[in-house]
């Protein structure tokens, strides 16, 4: 079995080595540090590449723009992988207000150009693409909510469980990165629908995990982490801080992967995320890590509210759940937390 990774050094690109250095003949990653241009020395993952080197022994790196067609091209020849998984973004959409053509170019352009190199080289690989909830733009703002002391919630008995995968992704804000990743989340699809291949869409919610490099732009639990770590003052945009998001830690996202890789459909797309039990809001993340570190968080709070940000999204996970009954969540929100605090070094300036 050959793997083939883009964004092989972010947090789920890493955690997808990790997972197949045990598994596979060779994975190949892709991977040429843009973090560091998009968000400066927090989002820097050269620690992270290094790391992988260390403890990897069937792991292969390029550092390779996934826009040069060509490169791209020639990889899949080369290669031929079995399975091969989409990870590489520029992943904030608060960035891609001021980049937008280099924000269009990773998201959408890099995606075809994937895309079109298995179909040529590898039409029977198997690929997954790592999408994003804010395909659905600011769309479940328009959903009934109820205010409650530390979050908001859904007030609607059919979103009970959270956002399903039939819920609109049209006429909404999605900010530039939102519109891009929907490009190239329907690229993705569509290479599944009309040409057959087995496409793979996971539309994540919060990914989180102790190997991600957040920034405050990107990576939210991890961000807030160091920020509180380095007394540095995290800022909160709107929604009286009750904004609420379900975390799923990186490792369930490539069980997902692995059991989508197993069992393949043609252009089958699932919402991914924490759901309902894994969903946390700002205020409440703030009150489990004063408890858990013992320390007072350094906050401020801002009236504006990030653009197209959502005010209340989790995932249903009953699609995929149903297809995939083998898979569930094994980290709770509780040992995602607790994992931070262990690993309070590597957030530590």
């Amino acid at each position: 079995m050959k793997v083939l990774v883009t964004g092989s050094c972010g947090l789920i690109g890493s955690e997808t080595v990790r997972y197949y250095d045990k598994r596979a003949e060779i994975v190949v990653g892709l991977d040429n540090n843009m973090r560091l241009e998009f968000f400066g020395k927090d989002g820097d993952i050269n620690w992270k590449l290094q790391e992988l080197k260390a403890t990897c022994s069937n792991y292969k790196h390029l550092s390779i723009d996934i826009r040069d067609r060509e490169k791209v091209m020639n990889i899949m020849n080369e290669l031929k992988p079995d399975l091969i998984i989409h990870n590489a973004a520029q992943p904030s959409h608060d960035l891609a207000a001021t980049i937008p053509f280099v924000d269009f170019e990773v998201n959408a352009l890099a995606t075809l150009n994937l895309l079109e190199a298995a179909r040529t080289a590898v039409p029977d690989a198997v690929f997954i693409f790592m999408s994003t909830n804010k395909v659905y733009g600011d769309a479940p703002n328009t959903i009934k909510l109820k205010e409650l002391p530390t979050r908001w919630e859904y007030d609607e008995p059919k979103y009970k469980n959270g956002i399903p995968e039939t819920f609109t992704i049209d006429q909404s804000k999605h900010s530039l990165f939102g519109a891009s990743k929907l490009a190239a989340d329907i690229m993705v699809q569509e290479y599944g629908r009309y040409f057959g291949m087995k496409t793979g869409i996971f539309r994540g919610g919060c990914l989180t995990g102790t190997a991600h490099a957040g920034a405050e732009l990107h990576g939210f639990l991890s961000y807030f982490f160091k920020a509180a770590l380095n007394g540095k003052i995290y800022n909160i945009f709107g929604y009286k801080g009750k904004q609420v998001r379900d975390q799923i830690h990186s490792y369930d996202v490539v069980t997902a992967f692995n059991a989508f890789y197993k069992n393949p459909k043609c252009g089958a797309v699932y919402n991914l995320g924490g759901g309902k039990p894994n969903s946390v809001s700002i205020l409440e993340t703030i009150d489990r890590v004063e408890q858990l570190l013992n320390r007072k968080i350094n906050y401020q709070y801002l009236e504006q509210n990030r653009i197209g940000d959502h005010i209340c999204y989790y995932s249903d996970l009953t699609r995929f759940k149903t297809d995939y009954p083998e898979w569930s969540i094994t980290y709770s929100l509780d040992d995602i937390f607790e994992e931070f605090v262990k690993h309070q070094p590597k957030f530590a300036s």
